[in-house]
């Protein structure tokens, strides 16, 4: 593996990439870059189910990771599928939600599109600014005759308000689900995440820490919800040959992805000691550094440390979060923004509800600040200290980097 180059030269911010100097990585650092756990125990697998000739139609492996992850997860019954928006609109559609369901903008986009392609309406709900999740105190205002539930997103796997969301769904008789893509391996009171609510969707794309390739699951502790999920990714497909008892469609994972589940959760715990000394590393460099808020969790619970957050307040920093982008996308480090510009800004919804922006003052203000980081396999301790210095330079250089920006800007226009 080539060695990265060291940031030795960059002592000014005219040495920066941006401005023409050399990048600091030669090949470019991603955000979420797959996982491999035990290439030959994936690669045995594989062969087996080649040899079975038993490559869908809930093979063996797909029974398998059911049962592991379920058991992993902390829920009874967890029904794998093709990915993790299919996963979200059968979860929708199995919990009978209509009319109008309340959800955080502060998402993925496919959250809210699970709603909206079956013609319900994701009404947007502004989050609480220090956890980055659905704000509680904001919801009741948000609930009319037509609202049937509230989505909730365990964002960056650091969970909801969960004990608040239970008390106002059950005041108000609404279903309660969460999406937790983002929170495979975390806990909320010591309890794993596929506990609460109706159930809990997962994703297991390849850029998340645990993958299958690409697959997710909906994990459920209600036994009616969890064979209603099973007959609707499966066309409606009781028991026997040729027997379909209910609508239904095809959402079921492969044994080729289920292979890659079994040997991801082989590896889990691996997986999850890099993601914890990655941000333990950041943390210790980024921390207290002025204008830049580093995310942290909770370390009394389970987390898979999937994700370093950063928040850039342009009043201290003087140079704004998309500017930083470009300067680490300079150097080959490919810093995120997450989860911008907001759903409530993309089509359709920004033609559906043009004015939900004045209702979701913190969801505008974070999408303007978030930033991720490269973690997980991607990197070491000595690509995370490269990284770090390069914020702490452009920091420390805040006002005259305000000074070559403006002028490069001005010379431009």
């Amino acid at each position: 593996m080539a060695k990265s180059k060291s940031i030795s030269s960059h002592q000014n911010i005219e040495d920066l990439a941006f401005f023409g100097g050399s990048p600091t990585f030669s090949k470019p650092l991603h955000v979420g870059r797959p996982n491999i756990g035990n290439r030959e125990r994936l690669l045995e697998r594989i062969n087996d189910a080649l040899d079975r000739k038993w490559l869908s139609n809930d093979g063996p492996f797909v029974q398998e990771l059911e049962q592991r992850f379920a058991d992993y997860a902390g829920g009874k019954y967890c029904i794998a599928m093709c990915n993790g928006t299919i996963s979200l609109e059968i979860a929708i559609r199995a919990l009978d939600l209509q009319g109008e369901v309340i959800v955080p903008s502060f998402t993925f986009i496919a959250t809210a599109h699970a709603l909206q392609w079956q013609k319900i309406t994701p009404v947007f709900c502004d989050i609480d600014p220090i956890t980055h999740n659905i704000d509680p105190n904001s919801i009741e205002k948000l609930i009319t005759p037509k609202t049937t539930g509230i989505l909730g997103v365990h964002v960056w796997g650091r969970p909801c308000n969960i004990d608040l969301l239970e008390k106002i769904a059950r005041k108000h008789d609404l279903k309660l689900a969460f999406d937790a893509s983002h929170a495979v391996g975390c806990s909320h009171q010591g309890q794993t995440i596929g506990n609460f609510g109706e159930a809990s969707i997962f994703s297991f794309h390849a850029t998340k820490f645990f993958n299958t390739f690409e697959g997710g699951a909906v994990v459920t502790n209600n036994e009616q919800l969890a064979e209603k999920i099973r007959l609707m990714k499966n066309f409606g497909f009781g028991p026997g040959y040729d027997n379909v008892i209910y609508i239904g469609t095809n959402g079921k994972m492969n044994e080729i992805s289920a292979a890659m589940g079994l040997t991801s959760l082989d590896s889990i715990n691996d997986f999850i000691d890099i993601n914890r000394q990655n941000y333990q590393q950041y943390r210790q460099k980024l921390s207290g550094i002025p204008g830049i808020k580093f995310t942290t969790y909770n370390e009394n619970e389970k987390n898979n440390y999937q994700y370093i957050i950063l928040e850039v307040d342009d009043r201290e920093t003087k140079f704004t979060r998309d500017e930083l982008v470009e300067i680490l996308h300079a150097e080959n480090v490919l810093a995120r923004r997450y989860f911008f510009p907001g759903c409530h800004q993309m089509e359709p919804y920004r033609s559906y509800f043009p004015n939900t922006n004045l209702l979701l003052p913190e969801t505008e203000k974070l999408t303007r600040k978030v930033l991720s980081l490269p973690t997980g396999t991607a990197v070491d301790i000595n690509k995370i200290n490269e990284i770090c210095r390069i914020i702490q330079l452009v920091v420390k250089q805040g006002k005259k980097l305000r000074e070559r920006l403006d002028r490069e800007n001005s010379q431009k226009h």
